[in-house]
């Protein structure tokens, strides 16, 4: 460790994707000194090097990236980088706020010190404050922010005023949802005639389970019969506003234990760090035999103000894969949330005021003619923050970190029932616990010392990416006559087919842009350089090796046309082992390419340079997490064999050579038949000149049943 003075320290989180794709989470040792950020396996001693380190000085910046769900878990990350060398970046994410904010301001404080000093001696670093950068009039996610951040540093030379603020989530809400927390607060910051004012938008309505209940008075005649007017519960939880913050935005089962109308829930989609999409049902008691159970689909955004409170907002949206459940009614809430604000300590103890504001339609044909439906189910879910308050009341261990168990299956026509999706969930917990404990014997094949990026799929990023790609060089199309090649596994271009196999389009996957090397921007894979002719499915009691020497193979039937062809040999282990080859011709290689250095280049460029990108668009979640589609280096993650034909290149890749690729494969192969699976090869480019990076091909794989394989008549391999 260095010598200078340490500021702080402690074990944070490291977070990201593992080169076989699956997601791994490991808690790194983080120092801050005065001059610099490091992390190291375990807390250091002598003269340990860290893992990474990052120089501290007055041009960096502390980002919050919001609430983050890895593995089920709920991290909150932070991004610290050079807002000179954007790409000298770390991150680091806590499993609880409190430590989050810990370390936000400790690092900060830091920065403050280094510009103060450098005030002194004439040369001032200037600060800034984040601007909302939510005029665009849609949903602003965290690689927006950071565009708007990085926009808000460039104004810094010229307007020396502006303050860093602390406030987490400062983006705002996206326009669709009412901020409903603004009036009260600015309200209650007013005089008494403000306040008179605030009377009479509300009125008390009753005192229940000590809570003070409000009813909205303001005219709603244009609302539909079914929907109720908003109504708000009030009190006092003798907890921190993070406990209950952190308490309020899980999804698990220990929900149920404060939350008697929460049935289950799970994400559908995480759009940025404080704004998702999430599926939840339920659980009302008001003649149950008579009335259909409700479901919601939502987007929730949160935020932290500077005061120290947090707010949480609901509106219902609707969802491509979250559609209509059947059993359900889907009620649509209006407007929504939560309102956590801190309180003066009594008695020692922390304590925090709770609103939970709703103005819900429940739908349905008969909720209108009865009146008393919508205000028992309304008042049944706002007596939550009463159980928030006996929760806290009763229980010690406020420290595991909450679940959001991942949405299953919600694509899917087949919606599985009740006691179906509970088992589900509950099967896909106990099954991420197994991988958790496989993920932790794979440190030597995690990207975690590879900084987290900035992601790639911002709208305005796509767009410029569209442009470059539009403006490179095309090759000449040259068509080729496709009847002549065969397989045994059957091309069906339908999207329901199955056991078959179609050619995935390139624009499906993210390469590396012409840019790449400036700003690690990615862009549409866009169109194949060779073209996928055939798709071979073996089986044998051996491993096929050297299968581009069967006669009649399209290898060979390439070859006899004077093409060449790249194959791929994915072969997979078991009692009984299996190959999906896949062939790729072109009419000839271009000299001086990529790709035909690839071809005459040795074993260890090959190996480095051999990439595959998966992607599972249907199957199950425990699947599509297992796979992941993060791109793999196959020669560095597996054993690869190449053999360099007069006219072809085959590239055999034994997947069992791999414990943790064996374990992944397990998994598919027990789903296989419930899958689709795309797979896109290319060769990394790695320098300008290589860039931008072009797809070999693509294909997607189609339900795959075993049966389907058959046994090659190999020739003696005499190579």
């Amino acid at each position: 460790m260095s010598n200078s003075k340490v500021v702080y320290e402690g074990w944070m989180v490291r977070y990201g994707r593992r080169k076989i794709g699956r997601s791994f989470i490991h808690m790194r040792y983080f120092v801050l000194e005065s001059r610099l950020l490091a992390y190291y396996k375990r807390k250091p001693q002598d003269n340990v090097v860290p893992i990474k380190t990052l120089v501290i000085d007055g041009n960096c910046r502390v980002e919050d990236r919001g609430l983050k769900t890895q593995q089920g878990l709920m991290v909150y990350v932070l991004l610290i980088y050079n807002k000179k060398e954007k790409y000298h970046r770390m991150t680091m994410a806590a499993f609880n706020i409190q430590e989050a904010l810990i370390w936000k301001e400790k690092i900060e404080s830091v920065i403050d010190q280094h510009q103060e000093s450098l005030a002194a001696n004439g040369n001032k670093y200037q600060s800034f404050e984040y601007k909302s950068g939510m005029d665009s009039g849609r949903n602003a996610s965290s690689s927006d922010q950071e565009s708007q951040y990085s926009a808000a540093e460039d104004e810094d030379d010229s307007n020396p005023s502006l303050l860093r603020r602390t406030t987490i989530g400062n983006a705002g809400p996206p326009e669709s949802i009412l901020d409903w927390t603004q009036e009260s607060s600015t309200l209650a910051s007013q005089n008494a005639t403000n306040q008179a004012i605030s009377r009479k938008h509300w009125r008390l309505l009753q005192c229940q389970n000590g809570l003070r209940i409000f009813e909205e008075l303001l005219e709603v005649d244009f609302l539909p019969k079914s929907c109720s007017r908003a109504m708000k519960a009030s009190g006092v939880v003798e907890a921190s506003c993070e406990e209950v913050f952190e308490l309020i935005m899980s999804m698990d089962g220990t929900r149920s234990e404060w939350d008697c109308s929460f049935q289950d829930g799970s994400l559908v989609e995480e759009v940025d760090g404080h704004t998702a999409i999430l599926y939840h049902r339920l659980q009302l008691d008001w003649f149950p035999t008579f009335v259909w159970p409700r479901d919601l689909c939502y987007v929730r955004y949160w935020r932290r103000n500077d005061d120290g409170s947090y707010v949480v907002l609901f509106c219902s949206r609707e969802h491509e894969n979250c559609g209509p459940q059947p059993g359900y009614v889907r009620a649509h809430i209006e407007s929504g949330g939560f309102n956590i604000s801190p309180l003066k300590a009594r008695n020692g103890r922390p304590r925090t005021q709770v609103q939970h504001l709703m103005q819900i339609d429940l739908k349905g044909w008969g909720v209108g003619y009865v009146s008393s439906f919508q205000q028992h189910c309304l008042l049944q879910m706002l007596n939550s923050v009463a159980g928030l308050r006996e929760y806290f009341a009763q229980t010690d261990g406020r420290t595991v970190p909450p679940r959001i168990p991942v949405m299953v299956n919600m694509a899917s026509c087949n919606v599985p029932s009740k006691e179906t999706h509970k088992n589900q969930m509950t099967s896909i917990h106990d099954r991420n616990q197994s991988l958790d404990n496989a993920a932790k014997m794979m440190d030597e094949y995690s990207d975690e010392d590879e900084d987290f990026q900035i992601p790639d799929e911002e709208a305005y990023r796509v767009e410029q990416e569209m442009k470059r790609a539009e403006v490179v060089e095309e090759e000449a199309i040259v068509e080729m006559d496709l009847s002549c090649f065969s397989g045994n596994l059957r091309r069906n271009d339908n999207e329901s087919g199955r056991d078959c196999w179609r050619i995935s389009d390139g624009n499906n996957f993210r390469v590396r842009s012409k840019r790449f090397c400036y700003d690690k921007s990615k862009m549409p894979g866009g169109k194949h350089l060779m073209d996928l002719v055939a798709v071979d499915w073996f089986k044998d009691t051996k491993r096929m090796d050297h299968v581009a020497r069967r006669p009649g193979c399209a290898a060979q039937v390439a070859a006899e046309k004077g093409h060449f062809s790249m194959v791929f040999n994915l072969q997979v282990p078991g009692s009984t082992n299996y190959s999906m080859v896949f062939y790729f011709v072109s009419k000839e290689l271009v000299p001086g390419s990529l790709v035909q250095r690839f071809v005459d280049g040795d074993d260890e460029f090959r190996n480095s340079r051999m990439k595959l990108i998966p992607s599972v668009p249907k199957g199950s979640w425990i699947v599509r997490q297992s796979v992941g589609s993060t791109p793999c280096l196959l020669g560095k993650a597996v054993d690869c064999n190449y053999i360099r034909g007069a006219n072809y290149l085959e590239v055999d890749v034994d997947i069992g050579s791999s414990t943790v690729a064996n374990g992944v494969l397990g998994l598919v192969v027990g789903a296989i038949t419930s899958l689709v699976v795309d797979m896109a090869f290319l060769v990394q480019a790695n320098t300008i000149d290589e860039l931008p990076e072009r797809l070999i091909g693509a294909v997607r794989v189609s339900h795959l049943e075993l049966s389907s394989a058959i046994v090659p008549k190999l020739e003696p391999d005499t190579s």
